[in-house]
């Protein structure tokens, strides 16, 4: 199609994390559609370019002072409008009603009971009740006149509404993420709407991509840096069918953060598919650079910086000329968003390739990411579509940092603020005897006297995102009664697992200071003994442990023929061990996705949980082994 014309769809961007992933799951869809800053679309404008409009989430309130807006003319531009969370929010405020703080936060699943199966419900079956994906504060109290409601969940009155005649919708949910189990079926209706089936597939961004890395470099040639992981392979292959042989170089810097024989497995990869890459060994320089670094952002940009810095100086030891080489990163979207890299984003962390060295190139336009607008989804099919081998198109994703943002770091002894000791009397119940029991927690309650679990508010934070904000808070650790008893290792059975998650799920919602939930399946001598280590920096022992633990992972995943069933298997080493010695806690961290935006825990069995966890104790240096029961949000995939 030509995408002068205005078949198309505008995602307007109101900082949410998932905008691009509503553009992505569009195009999928069958529809082009790319993304526009709602404070310069006006009426005018969208009639003449789009077919459709649809508003993404976002962090902020509609009430907050600077909060993003649009101009209200656009609804009534005559085009189908569709609003997600904020954007429901806000449509609804600039039409009367009335936008309110939520009295029940919702992070996660919820079940929708569907009211009215029309326009964005046509055919949709009134007695379903989909589960759809929650992640807001606020929510609308009131309608506009002419507007109706369509569906509502247990705790949203308002979960989605319409007005038939002007064709303008909101949801409260995100249909975008795969966890709303019906989600593609509602905005391919919403598609259907503005008239656009079938009008775009992958095949068009392939073509499309490649003219417009040609019209950026010209002559010049990329120098591009490969990590080994399905991002940069995928990026590297499509510009090597799109560019020379002699205008393209691979380079893989070994930071000492990767995998067991990680290096040797990369280049062997790459050869199969007729690929050469040079290899560059520059661990002792980011040793040396990160010794005594505690902070996770420093950490992230040292290591960001330091990748631009060593391949430049790689450009000048192969006596190439600088200025005829652009640098070649395989970033995807949520590398970008999670950096808080649109205009009213947060940030959730800063990835490696968005440090401030990478910005000023990307500045000056001397930066090429072909995978740049894609989600991991369409990153691996667009791999299978150039002809990669499924083994390399279907690895599990890998953090270009490595195993760095996976060794949690620490330079003095954790301090527990007021929200924490709060949080610690209502949780930990039995360590505070003389407490009201009506003061304490109801999940605390349920999880000691139904599942023999104690509730611990653990001395170590992660990052996390909640409402589409960054949080950086506390996780909250169930131990099994009997870890309590004397005893060289215990080793637990999970059961009830579908209980705990959802008990995982409420807490964060109900207090801001858990973003995680962790199961301890298994330790050495008791609980009671357990402290935190410090100060702990990232050093090449710290990081051996890490990976002699995730190269026993991994091959357990072979060997049971789970791996295909995972869609990324971090593990990850917390400085929290057992009395006087130097060993340190193993977070398991299993979860299923596609796009990398949400999450889900992966329920291994148990049987399974206990097995791994029997080995990884028989390890050096590994104290007691946890499970994260945590889904995306509230919690990133990665800790750190």
């Amino acid at each position: 199609m030509d995408h002068s014309s205005n078949q198309k769809i505008a995602v307007l961007d109101f900082g949410g994390q998932y905008a691009h992933l509503i553009a992505s799951r569009i195009r999928r869809l069958g529809a082009y559609s790319e993304i526009r800053s709602p404070s310069d679309l006006t009426a005018e404008t969208a009639r003449q370019e789009y077919s459709g409009l649809i508003y993404s989430g976002g962090p902020a309130s509609v009430y907050d002072s600077g909060a993003p807006v649009s101009d209200p003319e656009l609804l009534h531009a005559g085009l189908p409008i569709l609003g997600i969370c904020y954007g429901h929010q806000l449509i609804m405020h600039q039409a009367g009603a009335d936008v309110a703080r939520s009295e029940n936060r919702e992070y996660g699943p919820a079940r929708l009971e569907i009211q009215s199966a029309e326009a964005i419900f046509h055919n949709e079956p009134v007695e379903t009740h989909p589960v759809v994906w929650m992640s807001h504060g606020d929510e609308v109290h009131s309608l506009p006149e002419g507007f109706a409601l369509l569906a509502r969940t247990p705790d949203c009155r308002h979960a989605a509404v319409g007005h038939a005649g002007r064709r303008i919708y909101g949801l409260q949910f995100h249909p975008e993420v795969r966890e709303s189990e019906r989600g593609d079926f509602y905005l391919r209706n919403f598609i259907n709407i503005c008239g656009l089936e079938n009008t775009w597939d992958l095949g068009d961004f392939l073509r499309i991509e490649t003219d417009r890395i040609h019209e950026q470099i010209g002559n010049k040639r990329i120098f591009f840096l490969v990590s080994g992981g399905v991002d940069s392979t995928v990026a590297f292959a499509m510009l090597s069918r799109a560019l020379p042989a002699d205008h393209l170089r691979g380079l893989l810097i070994d930071t000492g953060f990767m995998r067991m024989d990680e290096a040797l497995r990369v280049q062997e990869a790459l050869r199969r598919v007729g690929v050469d890459i040079l290899v560059h060994d520059a661990s002792a320089q980011y040793f040396e650079k990160l010794k005594g670094c505690f902070d996770p952002e420093q950490k992230r940009r040292i290591i960001g910086e330091l990748f631009v810095s060593v391949q430049a100086a790689v450009v000048e030891q192969l006596g190439l000329n600088a200025d005829d080489w652009f640098l070649g990163q395989g970033t995807i979207y949520p590398d970008t968003i999670e950096s808080g890299g649109t205009a009213h984003s947060h940030r959730i962390k800063t990835h490696h390739n968005r440090v401030e060295a990478i910005e000023e190139l990307l500045a000056r336009g001397r930066v090429v990411e072909p995978l740049r607008d894609l989600y991991k989804d369409e990153v691996r099919r667009l791999g299978s579509l150039l002809g990669l081998p499924d083994d390399l198109v279907h690895r599990h994703p890998f953090p270009g940092p490595g195993l760095a943002v996976r060794v949690l770091c620490s330079d003095r002894k954790p301090e527990f603020q007021s929200e924490d000791l709060e949080i610690k009397r209502r949780f930990e119940i039995d360590l505070h005897p003389e407490a009201d029991a009506t003061e304490a927690d109801p999940d605390a309650l349920l999880l000691k006297n139904q599942y023999e679990l104690r509730s611990r508010l653990l001395p170590v934070e992660s990052v996390g995102v909640q409402g589409d904000q960054r949080s950086y808070a506390r996780c909250l650790a169930l131990i099994p009664e009997s870890f309590y008893e004397p005893k060289q290792i215990h080793i637990a059975h999970m059961r009830d697992r579908n209980d705990l998650k959802e008990i995982a799920r409420r807490l964060p919602n109900r207090y801001a200071r858990i973003n995680r939930v962790i199961y301890c399946t298994g330790m050495r001598g008791n609980v009671l003994e357990f402290e935190p280590r410090f100060p702990v920096d990232l050093n090449p022992e710290r990081t051996g442990v890490l990976r002699e633990a995730d190269e026993l992972v991994h091959n357990f995943q072979m060997e049971t023929g789970v791996y295909a069933e995972i869609w990324q298997f971090p593990v990850v080493l917390i400085p929290l061990g057992a009395g006087n010695g130097s060993g340190e806690s193993i977070v398991l961290r299993p979860i299923t996705s596609t796009d990398a935006m949400t999450a889900a825990v992966y329920d291994m069995r148990a049987e399974l949980i206990a097995d791994l966890t029997g080995r990884l104790l028989e390890l050096a240096g590994i104290d007691a082994v946890f499970y994260d029961l945590t889904s995306k949000p509230p919690g990133t995939i990665e800790w750190e």
